[in-house]
């Protein structure tokens, strides 16, 4: 792993724990074991270094759920891997960190949302219409109108003031939400397929 890496991965980890603007540059080169110097070789500055681990969490994300669509059986089991891999995510984002980038870092969570709008709402519609094509979801439901409706709920679960961290378990609140969407488009087919794939 090269410096750069290094430095991105570092500041991701503690900015998922405890928040963006409560690490400064000063406190990633301290447990990086770094100076300062070394870091602004590689960052113009903290906004820079939040947009450079944005783009690198999104390529990071194209990628795996790429590889998910080519080794998936059938669009329930794409659903649920994708799922899955949604969901090792959540588990490391801290509410602290997504209300700094909505209040201190806009531009990156504008970033996030154009993400959500077109990459994940294109791989649901994409989803709908290929399980639609192997008979697992019913065909009277819209795939772009459900996709949309994904999108938009897909960041419910990370409101704190809808869903506060202390009363709802996120793990049970995004498998609640998975289970809602497949239930919803499934045919009596899909369901069996379901049922199976979460034994």
């Amino acid at each position: 792993m090269n410096q750069k890496q290094q430095i991105l991965e570092k500041a991701e980890e503690l900015y998922l724990k405890i928040g963006i603007k409560s690490v400064s540059m000063d406190d990633l080169a301290r447990s990086l074991g770094v100076s300062k110097k070394t870091l602004y070789q590689y960052v113009e500055n903290k906004n820079d270094l939040v947009s450079q681990i944005i783009e690198c969490h999104i390529n990071e994300e194209i990628e795996a759920v790429t590889e998910i669509l080519k080794n998936s059986d059938n669009a329930i089991d794409e659903m649920l891997q994708v799922a899955k891999y949604v969901l090792n995510q959540l588990r490391k984002l801290s509410p602290t960190a997504v209300y700094d980038l909505k209040k201190y870092y806009r531009d990156c969570w504008e970033t996030i949302e154009k993400h959500n709008q077109f990459f994940v709402y294109n791989n649901i519609k994409t989803n709908i219409e290929r399980g639609q094509k192997e008979g697992i979801y019913r065909n009277d439901v819209s795939a772009d109108i459900i996709a949309k409706l994904y999108v938009s709920q897909n960041f419910l679960i990370v409101d704190e003031d809808l869903f506060p961290l202390k009363e709802y378990d996120r793990e049970k609140l995004f498998n609640q939400f998975i289970t809602y969407h497949i239930r919803g488009i499934a045919s009596p087919k899909g369901l069996e397929i379901f049922d199976e794939l979460r034994k």
